[in-house]
């Protein structure tokens, strides 16, 4: 599933229904929506987009169109589909990214496998399973989906990518490979990814990482405040109010410009280390009283420390001198005796 309807999700969504499936159906019957279809010919005869015969060929599936305005021609879609909206989207579930949903939205399908259909006899699953055979096989590589650009790094380091700029963190007048998918926009520098934002489908805005920004705001710590990428990781829920806890009680300790110093190296471990892993330690250390930079970055790495399990030992011989602890409850009555 992705944020917007467009081209892109669509075909997205027919290979994740392939690796669903186990295979690729022969024939496929269609709406006339818009990404597939770019105008309607005589009767069931369709002028279908490039893009949309490129993928078709390349997964090697027949396709089919409904007539125009014909609901009834598709009513077993749309019985299903609202039986799945009301059974799995209602409450509507809450997530915090479309990859958390999409595992969701997997997870009911396969619940939905032991459905048994009105006037059937095998559960769902039993059906897929007989009919996996008359499939055509998977192709051994996906269709490529992105759509690739070379944009140049400005002086904010960010790159544009269609209408939009998103941050990178290269220096600027580096060139590299943007690859914006449905949901998407993944930064490739040198064979490697080096910065993934999702795609904003408004124009002319700007989407940056506060990470991107560490190693800048170590020489300008007091930039850290009011800076843009902090506003938009407050906005998007990936800034607690435990950081904020922490900042404030760093600052009084330690002076603004070094409080401020020393919760930005506290991010540059979060951002090799782990988020997760900062934020946990983060709260474990302010429930306990403690604003240390070096306690917290303990808390962190305290689960990786390697503690060899202790053994007992066979002392053999030795036991022999084994002797009971003593008893020392005599000498608390000299502590009841009052002093003639």
């Amino acid at each position: 599933m992705g944020a917007h309807a467009t081209q892109q999700a669509f075909l997205e969504a027919h290979e994740m229904a392939f690796r669903y499936f186990g295979g690729v159906f022969k024939q496929l019957r269609y709406d006339n929506l818009k990404s597939a279809v770019k105008r309607i010919l005589r009767g069931h005869q369709r002028e279908e987009t490039s893009r949309f015969i490129a993928f078709r060929s390349h997964w090697r599936f027949q396709s089919e169109f409904c007539n125009p305005a014909r609901g009834n021609e598709k009513g077993g879609v749309e019985g299903e589909g609202g039986y799945f909206r009301r059974n799995h989207w209602v409450p509507l579930p809450e997530v915090s990214d479309l990859a958390e949903l999409n595992a969701y939205l997997d997870a009911c399908c396969h619940k939905d496998q032991q459905r048994i259909l009105s006037g059937r006899t095998d559960a769902v699953g039993t059906a897929m399973l007989q009919e996996l055979p008359h499939l055509l096989p998977l192709s051994a590589e996906p269709f490529d989906l992105t759509e690739k650009s070379f944009p140049t790094v400005d002086g904010l380091r960010c790159v544009r990518v269609r209408t939009n700029r998103y941050s990178i963190p290269l220096p600027p007048g580096t060139v590299i490979e943007a690859r914006l998918l449905a949901d998407y926009v993944e930064l490739w520098h040198q064979g490697k990814r080096v910065a993934r934002h999702e795609r904003c489908y408004s124009r002319q805005q700007q989407i940056l990482d506060l990470e991107h920004y560490l190693d800048v705001l170590r020489k300008k710590p007091g930039a850290l405040a009011g800076s843009t990428p902090l506003a938009q990781w407050r906005l998007a829920g990936r800034w607690p109010d435990s950081f904020d806890r922490l900042w404030q009680a760093l600052n009084t300790r330690h002076g603004r410009q070094q409080g401020t110093r020393q919760m930005i190296e506290l991010l540059s471990l979060g951002a090799s280390e782990g988020w997760d892993q900062l934020r946990g330690a983060v709260d474990q250390a302010l429930s306990l009283g403690c604003q240390d930079v070096a306690a917290i970055r303990h808390l962190m790495i305290t689960a990786q420390l390697d503690r060899p399990a202790v053994e007992a030992i066979d002392v053999g011989q030795l036991a022999r001198y084994e002797r009971p602890l003593p008893v020392m409850s005599s000498y608390d009555q000299l502590l009841s005796e009052v002093p003639a």
